[in-house]
């Protein structure tokens, strides 16, 4: 999985690694794994980013090059 995305989004925020293990409840270790693509990101830790960064899940794993997040759609 392509997954320089999650960490250039969190460099132009300026964020640090330990802030974002703070934020999906986990160590900056086990973030930097995320980041270097040694471990796989759980999907709902990707959904919290993606939430966090107002993106998309596929933007953060590199599926698209659109930032801005998906229209919210109402099922019925």
């Amino acid at each position: 999985m392509n997954i320089s995305k999650i960490r250039e989004i969190r460099e132009d925020k300026d964020l640090s690694q330990s802030d974002i293990a703070k934020l999906l409840k986990t160590t900056q270790q086990q973030y930097s794994k995320y980041e270097l693509g040694i471990r796989s990101i759980p999907l709902e830790k990707l959904d919290i980013l993606a939430d966090y960064y107002d993106t998309s899940i596929d933007y953060l794993v590199g599926r698209t090059d659109e930032r801005k997040p998906y229209k919210k759609s109402i099922l019925k």
